[in-house]
């Protein structure tokens, strides 16, 4: 585990040998899981490597990146976190949950944080599977979006198994479109009404799909 912060001397080397093989970055070098959320705002991908994040920047004109991993102690972290501070971007650091209910509060501070972003924005967490299409999804309700459009961002072209562990993030777009789409607002529903426990007692996941994500993938 790479516990160091290159803005304050730590070894590159041990950064991008952590990044590569612990964290599986290996893979991310010819694998970025790009997408557009936003036309011209908001972007989604996998944890992105110097070069991806340099790229991206140069063609899109990102002001934001937004870890949706949290700060976390490995090479990944500490590579875009520095490539960032390099490129003048701020980074935000907002940890969401691939395989639980999604937290009440921390919707809340997204919601908070997306009203007050500078775009365009780019928005990661380790695969852009699971994490990235929740807050993709989230940030299409934001915008008046429905939960159909938002459940699009959950699928097999970024890598998500709706039938694993993961799939209730799916569920919990469902939960809305179910009891509240078009009779109240998304936040309004989510601060008064949404209950986690119920959804995370409702849930029920395919123990093949879990195996593969949990066990062959290695999701976080």
């Amino acid at each position: 585990m790479y516990k160091d912060s290159l803005a304050e001397g730590g070894s590159r080397l041990g950064a991008w040998s952590d990044s590569l093989f612990v964290d599986h970055a290996i893979f991310r070098v010819v694998w970025d899981n790009w997408a557009e959320v936003i036309p011209g705002e908001l972007y989604r991908a996998n944890h992105p490597t110097p070069s991806r994040l340099r790229a991206a920047t140069a063609r899109y004109g990102l002001k934001t990146l937004i870890n949706l991993r949290g700060h976390r102690q490995c090479g990944s972290d500490a590579l875009s976190r520095d490539t960032a501070r390099q490129l003048g971007l701020t980074h935000i650091d907002m940890a969401f949950e691939s395989r639980g209910a999604p937290h009440r509060d921390r919707i809340l501070r997204f919601a908070v944080i997306y009203r007050t972003l500078q775009t365009p924005a780019l928005m990661h967490c380790k695969s852009g599977a699971d994490r990235a299409g929740l807050a993709a999804g989230l940030a299409i309700l934001f915008e008046g979006g429905t939960a159909a459009e938002a459940l699009r961002q959950l699928s097999w072209r970024f890598g998500h198994f709706k039938r694993s562990r993961t799939g209730i993030l799916d569920a919990f777009f469902l939960h809305y479109q179910a009891a509240a789409e078009g009779r109240r607002p998304f936040l309004d529903w989510v601060r008064d009404d949404y209950d986690e426990a119920t959804l995370r007692a409702r849930f029920k996941a395919s123990g093949m799909s879990s195996f593969i994500v949990d066990q062959v993938l290695r999701r976080e």
